[in-house]
């Protein structure tokens, strides 16, 4: 009966243990998904002054009918670089992977280009997502030029990046649409030192940049807040074992102090009966 006492505290304190490191790892995860989201705002208005650029510089340009873009399409598509994470890099894949068969396609994620190689995806190029969100900006200038490599080599006609965003977003990078960009409404035009079509190279070339730090800071985030979730459900977990093992301690504990009162009661017994 000890034995089997000492085997159920030893696994309660087995369990604490796991539940300590839990929630570290929730902890860590929401500490990183709430960075990632801080640095997705100053992203974003950084995005939306490069719009609003753009927009300014095309109405300075002729208006022209685009050409179909030649060459294959590029997805960057952005999975788990780490484990813990519940099925986030499944449910991407599922919404993704049949779109994906004929496609270039850059994974970014450790973990996640595992599961997409085993299903069957070839990617051209994959990368680890950076540990902390503060290093995703110099990240994507090494994506970039991966990737510029490839448009300038004509390999690639449209570039798209696609991350969680309540479900699988889907963002057009390459080439720019220009009705997607508001144009300027009267007042002075902007002053310009360069040719209008040399601005305009340039803002697209960091406004590219800019949507994939988005898009590499909602992945971040998505991913850490699956984490969360995973960690909340193994938390719950991790106290549904932690009542029955305590249950079943009360139980052994009882059954031993049952055990010594009546050893205890046999031996008065006994000697009075051999006083007697």
């Amino acid at each position: 009966m000890t034995e089997r006492l000492s085997e159920i505290t030893a696994r309660i304190e087995g369990v604490r243990e796991l539940g300590t490191v839990v929630n570290a790892m929730r902890g860590i995860a929401g500490a990183r998904a709430q960075q990632a989201r801080m640095g997705l705002v100053a992203v974003d208005l950084y995005a939306e002054s490069l719009a609003n650029a753009i927009g300014r510089t095309l109405a300075l340009l002729p208006t022209s009918d685009n050409a179909p873009s030649s060459g294959q399409r590029l997805v960057v598509l952005f999975l788990a670089e780490q484990g813990f994470a519940g099925p986030f890099s499944r449910a991407l894949l599922d919404a993704a992977i049949t779109d994906l068969r004929d496609d270039n396609v850059f994974i970014v994620g450790t973990r996640g280009a595992m599961l997409a190689i085993e299903r069957g995806l070839k990617p051209l190029w994959q990368g680890a997502m950076p540990a902390h969100p503060a290093s995703i900006p110099r990240f994507a200038d090494r994506l970039v030029e991966e990737l510029y490599a490839r448009i300038a080599s004509g390999e690639v006609g449209r570039l798209e990046a696609w991350y969680a965003q309540k479900g699988l977003k889907r963002r057009p990078l390459f080439p720019l649409d220009p009705q997607a960009f508001a144009r300027n409404r009267g007042g002075a035009a902007p002053l310009l030192n360069l040719k209008p079509s040399a601005v305009l190279a340039d803002l697209t070339a960091d406004y590219i940049h800019a949507e994939l730090c988005a898009a590499a800071l909602n992945a971040f985030a998505a991913e850490n807040e699956a984490r969360m979730e995973a960690m909340a459900s193994a938390h719950r977990e991790i106290d549904r074992q932690l009542q029955t093992l305590r249950a079943r301690q009360r139980v052994l504990r009882q059954d031993e102090i049952t055990d010594e009162i009546i050893e205890l009661a046999s031996g008065t017994a006994a000697r009075r009966r051999k006083r007697n």
